[in-house]
């Protein structure tokens, strides 16, 4: 296995630059890349770990989906919005790239990762700044995505609440 180079401590800033310029340009496993090296000296850095959870969910239409990866940054960052925020993000991302590969079962899939990004989002909402409706904003893109595509909770789903 090849040993890995230390980033420097205080080279930090510009590789968080460097990190969000390879989202932004579509390169996400390098963005991914840059965060790890971020973390590996500063376990902590909050920039860094959503830089990284968007990434890992940047990759979500291109390779298989790995929610499980996302998800276990969650609890690592911040504040009880944040966490909620890009929880509901997460699913959102998933939702997205369920319906963007149209495999079998696919709507009431892609319904169900709607349905808990939207409840992640209004979670998120009340604890939110008062001039931050960012929440709101995802939350009515998934209403919005969901309305259109006609997406609807499977059968079993529907029995199951029917139940409840």
């Amino acid at each position: 296995m090849i040993e890995l180079k230390p980033l420097h401590p205080d080279h930090i800033d510009a590789a968080l630059e460097k990190a969000e310029r390879y989202r932004l340009l579509n390169e996400p496993r390098d963005a991914e890349s840059i965060c790890l090296d971020i973390l590996a000296i500063d376990p902590e850095n909050q920039t860094a770990l959503i830089i990284l959870l968007l990434a890992i969910t940047d990759q979500f239409g291109q390779h298989v989906m790995d929610t499980k990866t996302a998800l276990d940054i969650v609890p690592k960052i911040l504040g009880e919005y944040e966490r909620h925020y890009y929880t509901g993000l997460v699913y959102e991302r998933k939702a997205k790239a369920i319906l963007e590969r149209g495999s079998p079962g696919y709507r009431s899939r892609a319904y169900e990762a709607f349905m808990e990004a939207m409840s992640h989002f209004e979670k998120a909402d009340p604890l939110s700044q008062a001039d931050n409706d960012d929440a709101i904003l995802r939350w009515n893109s998934c209403a919005r995505i969901m309305n259109q595509e006609h997406l609807e909770a499977s059968v079993e789903t529907r029995e199951q609440e029917l139940l409840e």
